[in-house]
Parts: structure tokens; C-alpha cells; sequence
């Protein structure tokens, strides 16, 4: 009888770790209330007011995607969008090229020939650009401002597109380098030719280019530095203080030398952004100490494929990444226009789990972008405004990782003096988890889930520890109640 009586206890000891820890690969049952020391708030314990604080932060939107419609009217259709979006927490817009491209009324603006064609000249068979005219584009750029929100150009600096064709003795057969106001560059503006393309008789040599290889400008020569950035009729002085840009995305920086960024943002300045497609971390935080400017932080990108869909394994999400070192400089992002049309899966984040890819990238240090896509899905919208809410209020402090594990991962911001923080619980197992003896910062008081995700509210213990909960295949955040 004593053995027996033994057994059992054992057994019971075995079982009431079990269901503190709620780590048993993924099969844990839907914690009860008995389950873990959970103790509830008391009953006049109500939600914090979010909007009442303020970390200073906020959140950009990438406001476009490939082959945008309504075709000519996307700037007037972006302008009945900002008020919202500046209520919604965004405090700039990524557009995307704004200058005329070879591919007239059709083009997404990578193809570009005109820079200084926005929508103002017959050029490609066009005078609206794909997006609009330039009257349309002046007033989304004012009516944004007036919602305090900036605007970025989209800046494709090294290849050209629909010049007309001329004889090439550095390649010995024509080539389509002439861009003249009968040769795709109405404006007359920056005109081009053979000599401003690789190779050249100062550069004779052809460094490749991924996109139009025979127009690739040769940035080394001072004709194409003057008119790209240093003199006060070029490209980037023109976008500033004439047409109202306030920062610069540098498309494909991969094709040209990393001096030509910074000594662009030294001539004019301005929030920056560089697309430097690479996931390899140290890469990316060596072109920010080469240029100044931010990148896309490709390596969070990957390792939130890698956690969410590829090995689905969320230590993935403990991995250098370029925010930890640098969190001023790293744009973060779950999707993008390339990404999106990328048939390649590993270049994309499934969307049934790109809600807990936002949460993770709202919630961490980095500037986060949301993709216009993904905020128009109408099952994302509501909950990606909450976490855009949750960013730019409670997610501020030193960030710790409190536990990970394959399938749960819970990190804590530490808050300040006068903001308390939070506390992000993510799950992708199929059923609710818990987990017991959570570090927090808060003594003795009452805590719920500002995400509404899961109906749970509790309180810490004297000690600060508590029992949180987070709902199958999904996330929590979790802070003080009043």
C-alpha cells in the first residue's frame, strides 16, 4: 500500500510540472483556470488607454504593389488613404518610382528614362505616368504632409530604360543609349548618351548590371554626378525641394558602389532606405557603416521565413539579425512588392503565418513597413491596426527573451520610467499553451492581452512572475492593466 501510495504521488508531482510548463511539443490542451498559479486581476482592473502613450515611434507603408489598378489613378486613390493611415499610427509612405519609364502608362517606373517626367510630358505614349499626373502626385505629397506623414521616392540610380538607338564604338553594334527629347527623355533634362554608360572612354570596362545592362550609368564620370545629385538642377534637388520628397529608397544598390549613396544623402539628406537584397547580416550592417543609410533588414526577413515556414522552429528567431545591432538604421518588413510576386517560396512568408511575422517586427526594435496587401486584406487590417497601436505605445525598452523553443517564444520590452512595456507570447503549435514563472517588471498587478488574441487577463505575483497564455497558432501581448 505504501509503494502504491508512493506511485501515486510521484505521478501527480510529474503531472502538475507537466501542465505548469505547457511545453510538451505542441499537445497541450487549453489550459484551465486551475492550470499554472494564475490569479485573477481584480475586479475594478480596466485596459490601459494605448493612445495616451507615446514611444515616439511609428510605421511605414509600402504603399504600392507590382502592376498597381486603377491604372492613372493610383496618387488620387493613395490620397483618400492617408487620413486613415495617419489615424492607423503611419508616419511615411514608400511610392513607388515616380519618373516616367520606358513601358509609358504600363510601367511600375523600374524601367526608368525620364527623371524628370513625372506625369508632366507626352513621352512613351503617355503624359500620365502608370500612377497618375504630376498635379495628382503634388496634391497626395500635400495632403499627406498636412496628416503628418512623410513621403519617400523610390530612386533607381544605375539602369535606364527607352532611350533611342545609336552607334556604340565601346561596343561595337547600336545600342539604345540616346536620351534626348526625341529619345524618350522628354524633359531635356539630363540628357544621355553612350559616353554615360559602361564602358566608356573613362571607364573601359563593363562592371554588369542584373537590369538593362547596356544602359547602366557610369556614376565615376561628373556629368552623371552633377545631374544625379551634386548641382542644384539635379535629380535629388529637384525631387526635395521642388516636388516635396522627404527621404530616398534606393532601389537595387547591388548595381552601383556604395559612395554613391552616401555622397547623396551628404548632398541632400533625408530618411534612406537601401534595397540591398542579401540575408546575410554582417553584409547589410557593413553598407550602413559604408553609406549612412538604412537598409531592409533582410536577415529578420529570412529568419522569420525560416521560424514561421521553412523549419518551423522558432529559435530561428533568436539569430543575428541586423536590428539588434543597429536598430536605427533596419527597416523591417514581412512582405514586399518582390517578395509578394517571388515564385520561390523561401522568398516569401505563407499567409498563414504573416499576422505572427508582424507581431514579431512590430513589437522589436527596427522601423517596420506594412505592405499595402497585406492592410487591405480584410481579415489582417483590424488586428495589423492594433499592432501598430502596440508599437508605437508599449513596445519601447531594452528587449530580452525571456524563453524559445521550438513552437513558443516569449521576449519582454523592458519599458521606461513612465511607459511599462510588454510582453510578446508567440505559439504555433495547434493548441493553446501556457507558460508559468514569466519574468515581468510588474509586482503584484493585474495584466491582460492588448493583441485581442485571447480573453485572458491575470495578475503577477509579489515576485513578478505570472502564468501567460497564448492561443494556438498565434501571439499574445500582454501588459498592465489600471
Amino acid at each position: 500500500m505504501k509503494n502504491k501510495n508512493l506511485f501515486l504521488l510521484l505521478l501527480l508531482i510529474f503531472f502538475t510540472l507537466v501542465s505548469c510548463s505547457g511545453d510538451d511539443g505542441g499537445n497541450t490542451p487549453d489550459p484551465g483556470p486551475g492550470e499554472g498559479p494564475v490569479d485573477p486581476p481584480p475586479a475594478a482592473a480596466q485596459p490601459l488607454d494605448l493612445a495616451s502613450y507615446s514611444n515616439g515611434s511609428g510605421v511605414m507603408m509600402q504603399a504600392f504593389y507590382w502592376d498597381v489598378e486603377p491604372r492613372h489613378g493610383w496618387w488620387d486613390l493613395l490620397s483618400e488613404k492617408v487620413d486613415d493611415w495617419a489615424d492607423a499610427g503611419i508616419d511615411r509612405i514608400w511610392l513607388p518610382p515616380a519618373s516616367k519609364g520606358q513601358s509609358g502608362g504600363y510601367s511600375m517606373g523600374y524601367d526608368v528614362a525620364d527623371y524628370f517626367d513625372l506625369g508632366d510630358y507626352f513621352n512613351h505614349q503617355t503624359t500620365e505616368t502608370r500612377f497618375g499626373s504630376r498635379a495628382e502626385l503634388d496634391n497626395l505629397i500635400e495632403t499627406a504632409n498636412a496628416n503628418g506623414i512623410e513621403v519617400i521616392a523610390d530612386i533607381v540610380l544605375n539602369h535606364n530604360s527607352g532611350g533611342g538607338l545609336e552607334w556604340n564604338p565601346y561596343r561595337e553594334k547600336e545600342t539604345w543609349t540616346l536620351f534626348d527629347e526625341e529619345h524618350g527623355n522628354a524633359s531635356g533634362k539630363f540628357n544621355r548618351n553612350y559616353e554615360n554608360f559602361y564602358p566608356n572612354s573613362t571607364s573601359p570596362y563593363d562592371p554588369g548590371s542584373l537590369f538593362y545592362e547596356e544602359t547602366n550609368l557610369d556614376h565615376n564620370q561628373q556629368y552623371v554626378q552633377d545631374w544625379l545629385w551634386e548641382k542644384d538642377y539635379s535629380v535629388a534637388e529637384f525631387y526635395k525641394n521642388e516636388v516635396g520628397f522627404d527621404g530616398w529608397r534606393f532601389d537595387y544598390v547591388l548595381g552601383f558602389e556604395p559612395w554613391v549613396v552616401k555622397e547623396w544623402l551628404d548632398a541632400v539628406g533625408g530618411f534612406s532606405v537601401a534595397e540591398l537584397w542579401d540575408g546575410n547580416p554582417d553584409v547589410l550592417e557593413a553598407y550602413i557603416e559604408a553609406t549612412g543609410a538604412g537598409v531592409f533588414d533582410f536577415a529578420t526577413f529570412y529568419k522569420l521565413e525560416e521560424a514561421f515556414d521553412r523549419f518551423d522552429d522558432l529559435t530561428y528567431l533568436t539569430r543575428h539579425m541586423v536590428w539588434q545591432n543597429y536598430p536605427d538604421k533596419a527597416v523591417t518588413f514581412t512582405a514586399n512588392h518582390d517578395t509578394e510576386k517571388d515564385s520561390h517560396e523561401d522568398n516569401k512568408i505563407a499567409p498563414e503565418n504573416k499576422l505572427k511575422a508582424y507581431a514579431f517586427i512590430l513589437t522589436h526594435p527596427g522601423y517596420p513597413t506594412v505592405f499595402y496587401l497585406d492592410y487591405e486584406n480584410e481579415n489582417f487590417q483590424a488586428k495589423l491596426d492594433q499592432l501598430i497601436l502596440i508599437h508605437n505605445t508599449i513596445a519601447t525598452g531594452e528587449t530580452e527573451v525571456l524563453y524559445v523553443d521550438d513552437d513558443e517564444y516569449v521576449m519582454k520590452r523592458n519599458g521606461t520610467s513612465s511607459n511599462p512595456g510588454m510582453i510578446l507570447y508567440i505559439n504555433t503549435s495547434g493548441n493553446v499553451k501556457a507558460r508559468a514563472n514569466i519574468q515581468t517588471n510588474w509586482n503584484a498587478t493585474p495584466v491582460m492581452d492588448y493583441s485581442n488574441s485571447i480573453d485572458f487577463q491575470t495578475s503577477t505575483g509579489s515576485d513578478g512572475k505570472v502564468t501567460l497564455r497564448a492561443p494556438a497558432n498565434g501571439y499574445a501581448i500582454y501588459s498592465i492593466m489600471e
